[in-house]
Order: C-alpha cells, then structure tokens, then sequence
C-alpha cells in the first residue's frame, strides 16, 4: 500500500480520536497564528506550567518550522468513495494475511501478553497494525514535531493540535522521541500503529523492557500500546466484534443498520444464521449491517464493534477493519453475493440533494454515502415499499 493510501487512512483516525477525547472539548482554543518566536515561546510556558522541565521543552522546540505540505495535505484531505467490496478486497489481501499470520506466531508471547493483560485479541491489534503501517513498513515520512507545530500554530484546528505538541514535549522528557529525527503521519500520528502523543502518554506500555515507551521501532511497545488503548476504548474480552451471517429471502430489512441493535438470538430466530454457526452470544445486542446491502455480504456487529468506531469513524474502514481481524482469527472469506449496482458520483449527489430536499439530514452533498445518507436511504425505502437494507440505487433514484 503507497505511503499517501495509508496517511490518508491516518488522518481518519487522527480525527475519530479527536472527537473521542474529553481532554479536547474541555481544552479551551489557544492562541494561534502570528510570529512563530512568539508562538514557541507560548507553548514552552505552558508546557513548562504543566510540570515539563524547561530543558525538555527546549530541546523539544529547538529548530521548529512551519511545514508547508503539513499544510497543504491539511487543506486537501480525501474523501472515501470505495465500496466496501472494493475497499475490504483491496485491504484484506492474501499477502497481508500471510504476513499478518507470520506476525502472529513470530510475537507470541507479546500477543499472549496483550491478551492476558488487557484482554483484546491478537487479530484485531494486527489488522489495525496491517492496514495503518502494513505492519510498520509505511509509518509516514513528516517530521512530527514540525507536523504538530505547523498545525497548532495554524489557526484552522489549534483546539485540537495543541495539546498534542504539549504531550509531545512529554515525550521527549521521557527520551522516548528525537524531535529532530521522528517521523510520522502528516497529521502527527507516530508509529507501528500510527497513535497521537498524547495516547501514548497516556497508554504506552515498555514491551520490550529497555525503560522506554517506542511505538515505531519496537513492535513489542507498539502491539503492547495498542492493545491498551483498544481496551481503554472499551473493548470486552472474550466476546465477538462482528460475524458473518447469511440470511434468508425476506426480514424486517427497516430494523437493519447500526443503532438498531437487538439480541443477536432475536435475529437468529428470524432466519440470520451465522457462518460459524456459533450462536452461543445469542445474548448479546447485535446490529445487522449491511454494506451493499441484502444482497451483499451481510454480518452482525456487537458491542466490541464500537471500538472500531471510535479508532476510525468511516463504515468502509471500521467494517473492513474488524473483518480483517476475523479472518486472523480463521474465518473464512466471506461471501460476495450479488449487490446490485450502486450509485456513481453524480448519481449520489443527485439522490442527497432529492433527500434533502425530503427533509432529511444527509450532512454535506458529496457524494459520500455516510451515515446519514443511509439513513435516510432507509426511510425513503420503507415509505416506498422497497427492500429497506439502506443501499443506494437507480431504482431508489427514479422512484424519488
């Protein structure tokens, strides 16, 4: 995967973490823009307030500029417009299984640490390992301290960049980042799992032993770290994130998609029956979801799900994402099916401006099929009769 592909996917989860954290909403804006001295200055007084040793924080700031295509990828940030199919294929590749299954036995003993300790599961700390870094391979070429000066001292998003400069002074007093040497993510994610300063602070855990926390070349610290943070996002040990189901020719589709989860037994009593047939969490709540909708690859998402969603808040991401990890845990391929055929770019915009229009919130008209649209897809589907599984097409298009 090219290095742009996956800083892409990075920045996703830099701004899921953003909206997750207590920390920034109760961060009041600092002061922003003007000479970048003066700036440096004000962030050495408040790191300095905060209990960072002075020496730290120059060390850490000595040399600081502004990075101008720090900047420049800010402005122009992507949108995701694969489907899943396309997205989940390109992603879960036979090659990136092979050396995900390598990656599982060659750290053992880490991963038995990480499951012991924190309770989360070898394959879904290594799916997120494979599709951040392609295992570290891919960790982002910016320098990290220039990366979060440029965007804190930029007035667009201080609130949110800020405080992660501070963490990353922390960092330095610890000795675990050369300033002038680490590198990352554009949008200053660090590492093998590409995490931000302060939830290494927070979450970094010694893997290896050598008294420092270093999530880009020690996997040990990174797979350690990672799984620490999974579990502070409220994974639960032991139970299932998502599981492949088949279903049968007809269901209430309108009870579909996330947020209306019931027990997973209330959906294997209506015909959903899963592929490995284990229905022993029957008593958990459980969504059915379904990507490209009935006719497609269908699965039911549980609790562990929702730390997915708080890594990365696309659907395309988090879906793929947490099927990577079962096929790490020895699920099969899932089945394809026979979608039927979705909208193109024009054909979205047309169907979110007909919606809104209907009244719906579909959030901004660009042709990005994201929660809102599908929910409204749904509705639309329902009041007209048709299969409400959320999916957008030219038959849905026409009728409206």
């Amino acid at each position: 995967m090219s290095s742009v592909f996956v800083r892409r996917l990075a920045f996703a989860s830099v701004i899921t973490g953003f909206l997750a954290s207590n920390a920034f909403a109760q961060t009041p804006a600092p002061g922003c823009g003007g000479d970048l001295g003066a700036f440096l200055e004000g962030v050495k007084a408040e790191a300095v307030a905060k209990g960072i040793p002075a020496s730290a924080t120059d060390e850490a700031l000595a040399g600081a500029q502004i990075d101008q295509k720090v900047l420049s990828r800010d402005r122009a940030q992507g949108v995701f417009r694969q489907t899943f199919l396309e997205f989940s294929q390109r992603t879960v590749s036979q090659a990136r299984l092979d050396i995900g299954r390598q990656k599982l036995k060659q750290y053992a003993d880490v991963f038995a640490r990480a499951e012991r300790e924190f309770g989360v599961a070898p394959g879904v700390i290594t799916a997120f390992w494979a599709m951040e870094t392609d295992f570290g391979a891919v960790q982002g070429d910016f320098n990290t301290r220039n990366a979060l000066v440029t965007l804190s001292h930029d007035c667009r998003r201080p609130e949110l960049f800020r405080p992660q400069l501070i963490a990353l002074i922390e960092m330095v007093q610890h000795g675990d980042l050369n300033p002038a040497t680490n590198t990352g993510a554009w949008a200053g994610e660090i590492g093998q799992v590409q995490m931000l300063p302060e939830d290494i602070i927070a979450y970094g855990v010694d893997g290896d032993g050598d008294g420092h926390v270093n999530v880009k070349g020690s996997a040990p610290d990174a797979i350690l770290t990672a799984a620490k943070f999974i579990q502070s996002l409220g994974f639960r040990a032991g139970q299932p994130w998502i599981q492949e189901v088949t279903l049968p020719e007809s269901l209430p589709w309108e009870k579909s998609g996330l947020g209306n989860e019931i027990p997973a037994s209330e959906w294997f009593k209506l015909g959903v029956t899963p592929r490995d047939n284990d229905t022993s969490f029957g008593d958990l709540p459980a969504a059915l979801i379904l990507p490209q909708g009935r006719k497609g690859p269908a699965f039911l998402t549980y609790p562990n799900f929702g730390i997915y969603l708080e890594w990365n808040q696309s659907f395309i991401y988090t879906t793929s994402a947490a099927y990577f990890a079962t096929r790490l845990s020895g699920a099969p391929p899932y089945l394809k099916g026979t979608p039927d055929l979705g909208l193109d770019d024009t054909g979205m915009k047309a169907l979110q401006a007909r919606l809104e229009a209907l009244g719906h919130d579909v959030g901004k008209v660009d042709g990005i099929l994201g929660s809102g649209t599908r929910t409204a897809v749904q509705k639309e589907q329902a009041r007209l009769g048709m299969p409400a599984d959320g999916w957008p097409t030219q038959a849905l298009l026409s009728a409206l």
